[in-house]
């Protein structure tokens, strides 16, 4: 976690200070973690967003439901 406040805070908080508002600061921030998230090629998975991954790895790993029709 850590690792993870430090490179948000060099990558988003230190290069655009200073910030004038406390909205500002939160309007990014959810920038930041929807990016994070959402869009960042991520090298240790595939060069694949932490999202598309989860995805996958629960489309590969949830069995199907067997409906029955009685």
């Amino acid at each position: 976690m850590e690792s993870t406040i430090g490179l948000f805070k060099t990558e988003l908080i230190k290069p655009r200070r200073p910030w004038k508002t406390l909205s500002d600061v939160e309007l990014a921030t959810a920038e930041y973690v929807d990016w994070y998230n959402h869009r960042r090629l991520h090298g240790e998975i595939g060069h694949v967003p932490p999202v598309e991954y989860e995805n996958n790895h629960y489309l590969a790993t949830t069995k199907p439901q067997v409906t029955t029709n009685i």
